[in-house]
């Protein structure tokens, strides 16, 4: 018999707290029992296993910045989208880091196509609409933003701007205006 008051939700909810607290490599079925004081076995009614509770992590924190960036791109477009979209990425990581990270898990294909994964893509290609890409390109462009955004967040995170001049907000501010040069000026097929 479940324990009262634990619900599938609210492990979910308190195993991503867990994630932004210690890091989503050190959640599991066993730390989240720590959480509550029950007893591992306690918890199985609601999850399969460590990494069960890793990928509702993942598609909690899909969702959630999903949400976020609907709402933030709404109503915009161009070089206002794109910033908006990758301030949220990056808003998110730094207040969320470990569902930040759980975003990144690797999900099986059948869960991935059911999670809010393919928002995020379709609210890039949107943003891409603006700038008339067409395929290829627009797949490239998409993982090269999303490459971009990753990357910078990543880096920043470890404290890898920390070091030097100019500011990482600065940066940040450049590389959005390289990125929208680029993408309004997009090359020609490479030969």
């Amino acid at each position: 018999m479940a324990r009262a008051g634990l619900t599938t939700e609210r492990l979910i909810q308190a195993g991503a707290e867990l994630a932004d607290a210690v890091g989503f490599d050190q959640v599991t079925v066993s730390a989240l029992a720590r959480r509550f004081d029950v007893k591992v076995a306690s918890l199985y009614s609601h999850l399969k296993s460590s990494r069960d509770l890793k990928t509702k992590i993942a598609l909690l924190a899909l969702e959630e910045l999903a949400e976020r960036a609907a709402d933030a791109v709404a109503g915009r477009a161009g070089k206002d989208a794109l910033t908006a979209l990758a301030d949220v990425y990056r808003d998110y990581a730094r207040e969320h880091p470990g569902r930040y990270a759980a975003a990144q898990f690797r999900l099986d294909p059948e869960t991935a196509a059911a999670s809010a994964g393919g928002r995020h893509a379709q609210m890039t290609r949107a943003i891409l609409r603006g700038y008339d890409l067409r395929e290829p390109d627009q797949t490239h462009a998409v993982r090269l933003l999303g490459s971009v955004f990753h990357g910078y967040v990543s880096l920043e995170m470890a404290g890898g701007f920390s070091h030097s001049a100019p500011d990482s907000q600065e940066t940040w501010g450049w590389i959005m205006d390289r990125l929208d040069g680029l993408l309004r000026n997009w090359p020609g097929p490479c030969e």
